[in-house]
């Protein structure tokens, strides 16, 4: 029920956030083309990850799905609190962020350690999190991961 509730919450502040903290231009893409870059690129896992997901692509938020894809973290709510963790570790400070975590603090008290592993994989890996990716959807996604310690 908690992970209802956490979802509706994730939900309702997108719009929002989205609207009031992004500043990013839309990628004008979709799953289809980005299935049309080649195997094993940034581009081609990324679609793969929205369609095994079902999920569409996000205008003005088509980082946060990369970063999925980037980390392989998944996407239960825990898991997105996983993800934010790491993101926060990788040195992103924002209010999302703070919400996600302040969010799974207080409702995930059993996954502390789960939190702070990925907090340390985030500040291991190079600061990744301010990419354009947009540019590198042609780059082969494992070597994105290696250049930037990506684990």
């Amino acid at each position: 029920m908690k992970d209802k509730i956490i979802e509706f919450l994730y939900k309702t502040i997108k719009i929002p956030y989205s609207y009031f903290f992004k500043n990013s231009e839309p990628w004008g893409v979709t799953v289809s083309s980005l299935l049309q870059n080649e195997t094993g690129s940034l581009g081609h896992d990324l679609g793969q990850f929205l369609l095994i997901n079902n999920y569409q692509v996000q205008d003005s938020l088509e980082e946060h799905d990369v970063f999925h894809v980037l980390t392989k973290i998944g996407t239960s709510v825990k898991e997105e609190v996983d993800m934010q963790f790491y993101l926060l570790g990788n040195g992103k400070k924002s209010l999302f962020v703070f919400i996600v975590i302040t969010t799974g603090i207080i409702f995930y008290p059993n996954h502390y350690k789960s939190f702070i592993d990925c907090y340390k994989r985030g500040k291991n890996a190079y600061q990744f999190y301010d990419l354009e990716f947009i540019r590198l959807l042609h780059q082969p996604t494992n070597v994105i991961q290696s250049i930037f310690n990506i684990k």
